[in-house]
C-alpha cells in the first residue's frame, strides 16, 4: 500500500506555545495549514517539569492577549498544568489543526520546484512553508565534566518531579537559573542537605514598590531590548513563583540551610572541585538587583507614580560562612551526597531539519524569525527579535510578526500566478485589471 502524501501551504512544527500563537495568526489572514506535535498539546508543560512547578510570571503577564487564566488570580502564578489546560483551552478557542501524535522525521528542500518534503510518523506532506515552533528546550545539557560513578544518581532539571525521587542522601545541584534555585530550595525544605553550584547570575527583585519585576521591565523598555547586552551570553536568570512568588536571594538561602559553592570545575573520583568565583558571582547578581530598582526609583521618579517606597528591598543579608570562607573542594562520599542534579539548560536539536538555514555552529540564521533559507522560519526561541521573545506573550508577537510575512509571500506568489497584466488577452483586453491588482494588497 503506498504511503499516503498530503499537501499544505504552511506546516507548523510543534504545539507548545509558539505552535499555537502561529496557528492563531495562520487563521486570522486565512492561510490553509497544520500544526503537528508528535506527543501532546503542550507536553512539556506536564511532563517536562517538576511537580511543583509554577509559571515564573504572574499570570496577568504570562499569557496570549486574547485571553485569560480562567482559574487563577491574575497576580497569582500558575501551575504548570494550569499552564498547559491554558494552551488546550486556547487551541479550541481559535480551531487549531493541530495533529497530536505525529513527529516529524526530516524537512528537505525540493529540487526545481517550489517548497519543502516533510517526512512524518504518519506519512508525507508537501509544504510552500515550515515553521519551525519547537522551542529551545530540546535536548537537556549535561555538561562532559559529569562524572561517570556508579554510586551517584545524576538527572538533569528536566527529569526531576520531586524529593521522594531521589535516593536518600545529600544532593547537589549544579545550576543556579530559576530551575535551580528552585529545585534546591524544595529539597532544603524537604530536609535534604543541599550543595548549590552558583554561577553567574540576574536576579531581580519579584517584586518592587507594589509591582512585579515584570511589570518594571515592560515600563523600562527592557523586554523590547533587540540586542543582549555583551557579556551576558552565558548569564541565567534567577526568579521563582513559587509559594506566592518571592525574590531569589543567595544569602537567604544559605542561611535558610543551603551550602552555596562556586562554578562545578571537575571531579576527580568522589571528589568534586568548585571555582573560587562565588563571592564574585553573588556580588554581580546584587549588582543586576540593586541596579533594577534604581532604574524602578528613577522611573517612577520622572514620570510622578504614586508607588509606596520600599527601603528594605535594598538591605542585604550579611554574607553567609559558606560566602566568606567557601568550600572549594567537596568528597561526595563523605560528605553524604547520593545525587546531582544538572540544572545547566538545554541545546536546541534540528537534526531533522535538513535545509541551509544555520550558520557554521549549527545555530539558525534568521532575522526576527525569517530564517536565510526562503520558506523556513523560526519561532519560540530566546532573542528572537528582542528579550521578551521566549516569554508567552512575546512568541504571540512574534508569530504575528512571520505570519505577516507568510502572507506577503502567499500576495507575491498570487500575482506570479495571474495572467501578466500586459499580456495581451484574445480580443485586446487587459488580462488583469487595475481593481484585481489591488486585491493582491502586496504592500
Amino acid at each position: 500500500m503506498a504511503a499516503k502524501t498530503m499537501s499544505i501551504d504552511t506546516l507548523v512544527v510543534g504545539a507548545g506555545q509558539a505552535g499555537i500563537a502561529m496557528s492563531e495568526h495562520l487563521g486570522k489572514i486565512g492561510v490553509p495549514h497544520v500544526v503537528l506535535e508528535r506527543a501532546r498539546i503542550a507536553e512539556r508543560w506536564r511532563t517536562g517539569r517538576w511537580d511543583s512547578l509554577v509559571a515564573n510570571g504572574p499570570a496577568w503577564h504570562d499569557r496570549f492577549p486574547n485571553m485569560e487564566f480562567a482559574d487563577v488570580d491574575p497576580d497569582g502564578f500558575a501551575s504548570k498544568d494550569q499552564v498547559a489546560d491554558y494552551f488546550v483551552a486556547y487551541a479550541q478557542k481559535v480551531d487549531a489543526p493541530i495533529r497530536t501524535g505525529v513527529e516529524v522525521k526530516k524537512v528537505v528542500r525540493n529540487a526545481g520546484r517550489q517548497g519543502f518534503t516533510v517526512e512524518t510518523s504518519d506519512g508525507t506532506y508537501e509544504a510552500n512553508r515550515v515553521v519551525v515552533a519547537t522551542g529551545p528546550f530540546q535536548r537537556p545539557l549535561i555538561p562532559a565534566v559529569a562524572p561517570t560513578s556508579e554510586h551517584l544518581t545524576q538527572i538533569h532539571s528536566a527529569d526531576y518531579r520531586n524529593p521522594q525521587q531521589l535516593p536518600e542522601g545529600g544532593v547537589l545541584v549544579v545550576g543556579a537559573g530559576s530551575s535551580g534555585v528552585q529545585i534546591a530550595d524544595e529539597l532544603q525544605r524537604a530536609g535534604r542537605q543541599v550543595y548549590l553550584s552558583v554561577g553567574p547570575h540576574d536576579r531581580p527583585p519579584r517584586g518592587y514598590r507594589g509591582r512585579d519585576f515584570c511589570w518594571w521591565l515592560g515600563v523600562l523598555g527592557e523586554w523590547d531590548a533587540e540586542v543582549m547586552r555583551p557579556g551576558k551570553e552565558h548569564v541565567t536568570i534567577a526568579v521563582s513563583g513559587a509559594r506566592g512568588g518571592h525574590t531569589v536571594d543567595f544569602r537567604r538561602l544559605a542561611h535558610q540551610g543551603v551550602t552555596l559553592v562556586g562554578l562545578t570545575k571537575s571531579f576527580d573520583g568522589n571528589v568534586v572541585t568548585f571555582d573560587s568565583d562565588l563571592a564574585n558571582n553573588i556580588a554581580r547578581g546584587d549588582e543586576n538587583y540593586l541596579s533594577l530598582l534604581d532604574a524602578a526609583d528613577a522611573y517612577a521618579a520622572r514620570n510622578g507614580l504614586d508607588l509606596p517606597d520600599e527601603p528594605q528591598a535594598r538591605v542585604i543579608p550579611a554574607d553567609p560562612e559558606c560566602v566568606t570562607n567557601p568550600v572549594r573542594s567537596l568528597d561526595l562520599v563523605d560528605a553524604g551526597v547520593t545525587s546531582i542534579i544538572w540544572a545547566t539548560g538545554y541545546a536546541v536539536d534540528f537534526g531533522w531539519l535538513q535545509v541551509d538555514a544555520f550558520d557554521e555552529k549549527g545555530k539558525p540564521k534568521h532575522q526576527r524569525g525569517v530564517s536565510k533559507e526562503p520558506g523556513v522560519y523560526f519561532l519560540g526561541l530566546p532573542w528572537l527579535s528582542r528579550r521578551g521573545s521566549a516569554f508567552i506573550w512575546g512568541v504571540w508577537h512574534d508569530a504575528k510578526h512571520i505570519a505577516d510575512h507568510i502572507a506577503t509571500q502567499r500576495n507575491y506568489l498570487a500575482y506570479y500566478d495571474a495572467p501578466y497584466p500586459h499580456a495581451e488577452a484574445p480580443h485586446g483586453e487587459s488580462a488583469i485589471d487595475a481593481s484585481k491588482l489591488s486585491e493582491l494588497n502586496l504592500s
